[in-house]
């Protein structure tokens, strides 16, 4: 750990003395200057810290990033010791006074998160090689998109500085966090204690600490950057040449999963020239019997991608690592950079479910419980054939809208096309023909789907069983995408 384990308790009784938490800085400061400290504006969090209080001191130090003396950092800290807060890197020698030696970040309601201070807090400080995360734009993707069902057995591949794991443990009888890095360990092992909380802390390379054991529930956010496969930071670099990680977590995750376990990780995958991506990445997960689900959610041009890469680490100075980074994009006739999150379920059929889809829309939170309901309904759909499709009720999902495309003619309005549009939920929206526009239309719950087709057949002049026959994919479809729901009661 950063601290000894009674150093840790001293933290503990430091920062819960003083308020230090979310709603002890958000009510200290006011929603005005909160906010703006957001977007790293601090001059109305100073205005209100002037009195030199622990809990000004420590918002002074730790979220506005100021020198404060000595006398006033101690009485803060205390009872924890100067002395073991400056070996332990928590804060560090500034001219006459101290400042923060590392990224102390209150989280959630009763939390905390040690971690190391970004680039932009230290500008031309270098990054350690081994740079461990906070709380960033990637963490908090994976923290939303994880399934929070009860499991008995969690694992966090990359831990970092534990954030995923923090969560874990809150619906995970057991976790397990490993890590390539002996310095982000350091920093998970002084998370867990620090917020009572009690892990397995493994070292090593992705999923070689845990050979031959299988858990529920596997997350990872992993070294996922892109490129020529040179490392120089371990949280960004994973030594693997381009996107071969997300391929190789595919591999690895049939061995590490229970029967029904669960493996979600955020992944970058590069878009080729010539090629397409989805079938790229969808070709990961053959072999595997894998239930499969990815979603793309950004896409980057090679020079935004580079910049953003050498930015987060500090290292726009260095043009040359740019130019050798762009040369083997296009070498490799990389045309752009795919990111997203891969969801994987071990679920013991021969013909898993493999989707792949670009969902840049903006989706509506929790996405874990949208991927959730979405295997559920993998399970439903599997043990229906299309006569226990049409026995079943359907109703429309709630809020579903209808957008429809005309044209002005000599005989008035012409539908040129027709768009179903979920409002919520995964913001899904697809074009449809007259046929799926009737059967959602007169999914109301009352009839089963086999009369509902008898009373189309009726109106269109058409033989029953041929528009069964037609309406069995497009309803697997449909319920796939929550488009429509099956009546239980």
């Amino acid at each position: 750990m950063l601290l000894s384990p009674a150093g840790v308790e001293a933290l503990r009784t430091a920062l819960t003395g003083a308020d230090f938490t979310s709603n002890g800085i958000a009510a200290r400061l006011g929603p005005l200057a909160t906010g703006a400290v957001a977007r790293n504006d601090f001059r109305a969090a100073l205005r209100a810290t002037e009195e030199r209080d622990p809990l000004a001191t420590l918002i002074r130090v730790f979220i506005c990033d100021q020198t404060e003396a000595e006398a006033a950092v101690a009485a803060a800290l205390a009872p924890l010791s100067v002395e073991e807060a400056l070996a332990g890197g928590l804060v560090e020698r500034s001219g006459d006074g101290l400042r923060a030696g590392v990224d102390l970040e209150p989280y959630g309601d009763d939390w905390w998160v040690l971690a190391d201070l970004p680039a932009s807090a230290r500008p031309g400080r270098p990054l350690h090689a081994e740079h461990v995360l906070g709380i960033g734009g990637a963490t908090q993707t994976l923290l939303g998109a994880t399934v929070r069902r009860p499991v008995e057995s969690a694992l966090d591949l990359g831990t970092g500085s534990g954030v995923q794991a923090l969560h874990l443990a809150t619906h995970a009888r057991r976790v397990t966090a490993t890590d390539v890095s002996e310095r982000a360990l350091r920093f998970a092992a002084t998370n867990a204690a620090l917020n009572g909380q009690d892990w397995e802390l493994l070292r090593g390379d992705l999923v070689a600490p845990v050979a031959g054991r299988r858990f529920d529930l596997v997350v990872s956010n992993p070294p996922f950057v892109v490129g020529p496969g040179t490392t120089t930071h371990v949280y960004r670099d994973s030594g693997r040449v381009g996107d071969a990680i997300g391929a190789e977590l595919a591999a690895a995750a049939p061995r590490l999963l229970t029967e029904g376990g669960t493996m979600q990780y955020l992944a970058n995958w590069v878009h080729v020239t010539g090629e397409e991506w989805d079938e790229r990445v969808a070709g990961w997960f053959a072999g595997t019997g894998l239930d499969a689900w990815v979603i793309q959610r950004e896409v980057a041009d090679p020079m935004a991608y580079v910049d953003l890469w050498l930015t987060d680490a500090g290292e726009t100075a260095e043009p040359q690592r740019m130019a050798t980074w762009l040369d083997w994009f296009d070498a490799h006739k990389v045309e752009a950079v795919g990111f997203g999150i891969v969801s994987l379920r071990r679920a013991g059929h021969d013909e898993p479910v493999v989707r792949v889809e670009d969902l840049r829309q903006r989706v509506e939170p929790p996405l874990g419980d949208r991927i959730a309901a979405w295997f559920d309904r993998q399970d439903w759909l599997r043990v229906r054939d299309t006569d226990a499709l049409l026995a079943e009720r359907y109703r429309a999902a709630e809020g579903l809208q209808l957008r429809q495309e005309a044209t002005m003619g000599d005989e008035g309005w012409a539908v040129d096309r027709q768009v179903l549009a979920m409002p919520h939920g995964l913001r899904w929206s697809e074009e449809i023909d007259p046929l799926v526009l009737a059967l959602v239309g007169g999914a109301d719950g009352r009839l089963s789907l086999r009369d509902q087709l008898a009373l189309l057949a009726a109106a269109h002049d058409v033989a029953p069983d041929e528009l069964a026959e037609a309406a069995g994919p497009i309803v697997a479809h449909l319920v796939e995408r929550g488009v429509i729901e099956p009546v239980t009661d």
